[in-house]
């Protein structure tokens, strides 16, 4: 019903196993240490052929080899990184699913997932670059502290500054240690995260394409039609100036100051508000 958060079949869970809720957070969570456990098998047999065929390479898919945009977070060497980002994926990556609702998280994620490939193929252009793994799991909780910011974390520091301190902690490491890649996927996750955030708040709008704008199909409108429609809003307004002056009625005497017929009129103006509401929705 409501954009957010509402009680419908999108907010509820994908499934249930013996009596836990299992949303989409857990299946890709799941999908990616499932990869870990096979990363770690193909890592103590030495096959490395494998690595070459999944890792992301700015050079290689310029060639074609445009799977790389996918296979890329299928190699995931078992550390203790790893397991933190898969509590931060879980933990997280759950409430942000609960507040927008599956469809939206799904896009949210899939275009997150695509970040890091999209942006080392525009910097590929200049500086060929490469990565495997899991990336985006500090940035499902940069998207957590933009819809939560005043939720308290470890030692009551509120999210959005626990947001700002790994952003920063990460930013600094990446920079000291010259690793441009990693800090490439780091802004470009945490910055469309916080971006997609805002504008499913409605705090901003994308730029409108003109070729891609829908032709609005005027029709001229019959004198009958004309004449039913200026009635049907003339009626609306005079019904508004009639509720308006029964509040103010309310605010000056009181709901006691309302006459038996006054009262039926103001439950007939709410319930066809009511109706309207339900309509729209």
């Amino acid at each position: 019903m409501n954009r957010f958060g509402s009680p419908s079949e999108d907010h509820q869970p994908l499934t249930w196993f013996r009596g836990y809720p299992v949303y989409v957070t857990h299946v890709i969570m799941a999908t990616y240490v499932a990869s870990m456990i096979v990363t770690s098998v193909l890592m103590a047999a030495n096959v490395a052929a494998v690595f070459n065929w999944l890792r992301f390479d700015s050079a290689l898919v310029f060639k074609g080899q445009v799977w790389r945009f996918l296979s890329y977070g299928l190699w995931n060497p078992p550390s203790i990184n790893f397991a933190i980002n898969m509590l931060f994926l879980t933990i997280y990556g759950r409430e942000v699913e609960k507040f927008f609702g599956r469809a939206t998280f799904v896009r949210f994620y899939v275009l997150l997932y695509l970040m890091t490939p999209v942006a080392f193929s525009i910097f590929g252009i200049w500086w060929p670059m490469g990565w495997a793994g899991e990336t985006g799991a500090l940035a499902v909780f940069v998207a957590f502290a933009t819809l939560f910011p005043g939720v308290e974390m470890m030692f009551g520091v509120l999210a959005k500054w626990a947001a700002y301190i790994l952003v920063g902690i990460y930013t600094l490491m990446w920079l000291s240690s010259h690793n441009n890649p990693a800090l490439i996927s780091l802004w470009a996750t945490v910055g469309f995260a916080y971006l997609f955030v805002r504008h499913q708040q409605d705090s901003f709008s994308l730029p409108d394409v003109p070729m891609f704008r829908r032709k609005t199909h005027l029709r001229v409108l019959r004198d009958d039609e004309v004449e039913v429609t200026s009635v049907a809003k003339t009626s609306r307004s005079d019904a508004m100036a009639e509720v308006d002056a029964l509040l103010d009625k309310i605010a000056t005497s009181g709901i006691g100051s309302l006459t038996n017929a006054e009262r039926a009129k103001l439950d007939r103006a709410r319930d066809d508000l009511k109706k309207r509401d339900s309509t729209r929705r």
